[in-house]
């Protein structure tokens, strides 16, 4: 399973000419608090193993891979950066509380990675710097 996704996210990055942001999932384990039946879903998860796999095929298909800290992604605003632990309303529903921006929680905190990445891989194609994960 984790080839597939692996190769999937690959194939979409090189197909449009952009890089790879993904969360610096460390310690994913003992941060997140979960029902017993949640925990079992979790821990037979892969996390490591699918950041190997991006990490390779990324680098033969030549394509940038950048982890961000994921701290507030979920909490703060992609349109106007407004932080506050009250935006995510919900499991599924985002709203600004300055702005008033409504949407989905999980494609605002992907805009958030998506920014930090592009800040990222800045950082990773300077000729002075060690790659974040993974550069071509």
């Amino acid at each position: 399973m984790n080839h597939r996704i692996g190769k999937n996210i690959v194939a979409e990055a090189e197909r449009t000419e952009r890089g790879i942001a993904v969360e610096e999932l460390t310690g994913i384990r003992v941060r997140v608090r979960l029902r017993k039946p949640q925990r079992a879903t979790l821990h037979s998860w892969t996390f490591a193993q699918l950041g190997q796999f991006l990490t390779y095929k990324a680098q033969r298909a030549g394509v940038v891979v950048v982890q961000v800290d994921p701290a507030y992604t979920s909490q703060t605003c992609h349109a106007c950066g407004h932080v506050d632990k009250r935006n995510r309303r919900s499991q599924a529903v985002f709203q600004c509380g300055r702005c008033d921006f409504v949407g989905h929680a999980d494609h605002n905190a992907a805009h958030n990675i998506a920014a930090r990445g592009v800040v990222g891989w800045g950082e990773v194609m300077r000729p002075d710097a060690a790659p974040v994960l993974a550069a071509s």
